[in-house]
């Protein structure tokens, strides 16, 4: 061998080693800033109403139920079956529960620490997609940084887990095309989100099969492939067929009424207009949505290239599935936010990294100085108000802070505006996690801890309570251990009249309006009642 071959194969090698000890440090970085903002206050405000509360109810009952009982496999709400569907992530709940016993914190903890171990991940997808290494480490610095990322994948929820799992399939099928091996990869992650969150499996498997059918058609005819893919669907085939055989047919038109989102070609019929997820990145993606003009532009240049095909059919694609289903949440649109990350972190590390840099767009300075002072706006407006508020007064002002200081920096061309940028948006993500107020949902009904300690007191044979309240409150149902069934005002005049011992939550106005005598208050909080028929003048 020559003496430079020699040389030159042994800086290689140095080099490599050097890339890989940089990628661990990385990770290693991004791992930890994720885990201390998912995790922070993470049991500090009661659970949200809506799929959290559930969730948390059905692991409960997971974790409750007697050896032998198999509700592990066929598990209940309310000591109902419950079909919504599978149960990896009540599983996961139902196991911290049985560490750390049954409170906020074990309940959001296995969707948290999943949901942060995605950025790490993230930085993956773009190292393998990617040349320059500043690209992956503003996505996943970006990603990381997103609201809605952060703030439902702290909830206990299906989304932030199968974001998970999708990042971690998109990374093994980018491996696949060199090393068949990783395929075996591909099909646990896709068994995995099926697993936690049925059809929806096969929405991001569409992405997939789109991408693979643009991008390298060879893996669709691979064998390998798909023998990847039905090996990681088993445990998913086998749950179902334990569902079908224990429920037989009922359960799988339940499991069709209550888990498929219903599609719709024609939105007429939606509950929310085709655009509403645009308008939730329009609403949640600031200030990163400054870039998107241009990230479009230069991602749509580059389609003849990988990692441009894998953000195309990765937003685009999932965009459009469900936006033509019917029923619509604003988590729903979480498998998003990812490729945005992704498309916006090449943008910017292609710019900085231009040979004939010229400034930044002034588009970008004058929305950086317009974002400052809507949040100088609101720091002010909530020093106005009681002390309770003077936490959102010192998020909003070190949102107006980083805006200010990185419009500065980007009028004057100075390329620190981006780390600024960065930080400072994860400090105020940090301050807001720290607050009271990230779930800003529970502002908009009564607390519902007071009252369910109010109904826990009860009789424990009583399951079922009627109340005046007009919504169904998971939340409630799962801290009270109880089944709270909201009904219309003649129709608890009706089941006071026809049930021999009724038990109402009910607030004092309602009370006054109703038909009803012989009345016996069991407890009372605040302005809610929990009573019934008073046996001694009946």
């Amino acid at each position: 061998m020559q003496e430079g071959s020699f040389i030159w194969s042994h800086l290689e090698k140095q080099h490599r080693v050097v890339e890989k000890k940089m990628d661990w440090l990385w990770l290693i970085v991004l791992l930890l800033a994720a885990v201390i903002l998912f995790s922070i206050n993470l049991g500090g405000l009661p659970l949200q109403d809506g799929e959290e509360g559930t969730i948390a109810r059905v692991a409960r009952e997971i974790w409750q139920a007697p050896p032998g009982s198999m509700r592990w496999l066929y598990p209940t709400l309310g000591g109902e079956p419950y079909h919504h569907s599978p149960p990896l992530i009540h599983w996961l709940i139902a196991g911290a529960y049985a560490i750390g016993g049954v409170n906020e914190w074990t309940t959001r903890l296995p969707s948290a620490i999943l949901t942060a171990s995605s950025v790490p991940l993230l930085y993956c997808i773009g190292r393998e997609i990617f040349r320059q290494r500043w690209a992956a480490i503003y996505s996943s610095w970006i990603y990381l940084t997103m609201l809605p990322v952060v703030r439902y994948g702290r909830l206990a929820l299906f989304d932030g887990v199968v974001v998970s799992f999708l990042i971690l399939m998109i990374w093994f099928l980018l491996r696949s095309r060199r090393d068949l091996r990783y395929c075996l990869g591909v099909g646990l992650s896709f068994g995995l989100i099926c697993l936690t969150q049925g059809m929806m499996g096969i929405y991001l498997g569409a992405v997939v099969l789109v991408f693979l059918y643009w991008d390298t058609p060879r893996l669709l005819t691979c064998y390998y492939f798909w023998m990847a893919i039905f090996i990681g669907c088993l445990p998913v085939f086998f749950w179902y067929g334990f569902q079908l055989l224990h429920y037989g047919y009922p359960f799988s038109q339940i499991d069709v009424n209550t888990s498929l989102p219903k599609m719709a070609t024609i939105t007429k019929d939606a509950s929310e207009p085709s655009w509403y997820y645009l308008l939730e990145i329009c609403k949640w993606t600031w200030p990163w949505l400054i870039f998107l003009p241009q990230t479009i532009r230069i991602t749509w240049e580059n389609n003849n290239l990988s990692w441009a095909k894998l953000l195309i059919v990765w937003c685009g694609v999932y965009l459009l599935i469900i936006s033509l289903i019917s029923v619509k949440f604003p988590w729903y649109i979480l498998p998003i936010y990812p490729s945005l990350a992704l498309a916006f972190g090449f943008q910017l590390a292609e710019m900085e990294n231009a040979p004939s840099f010229s400034g930044y767009p002034r588009a970008w300075v004058t929305s950086l100085a317009i974002l400052a002072v809507v949040a100088s706006a609101g720091s002010i407006y909530f020093s106005w108000r009681t002390l309770a508020k003077a936490e959102l007064q010192i998020i909003f002002a070190t949102v107006a802070l980083t805006m200010t200081l990185a419009a500065i920096l980007a009028e004057r061309g100075d390329r620190q505006f981006l780390k600024v940028l960065i930080w400072g948006s994860y400090l105020s993500l940090f301050l807001l996690m720290r607050s009271n107020y990230w779930i800003w949902e529970l502002n908009t009904a009564y607390p519902v801890k007071p009252v369910a300690a109010m109904i826990a007191k009860t009789n424990p044979a009583v399951q079922e309570i009627y109340t005046s309240f007009p919504y169904h409150r998971p939340a409630l149902d799962f801290y009270s251990d109880r089944t709270i069934i909201p009904v219309s005002t003649g129709d608890l005049e009706y089941f006071w009249q026809y049930h021999s011992q009724p038990y109402f939550l009910i607030n004092k106005s309602t009370l006054k309006n109703l038909q009803i005598k012989s009345i016996k208050v069991v407890d009372q909080v605040e302005d809610w009642q929990l009573i019934t028929k008073d046996s001694k003048h009946l």
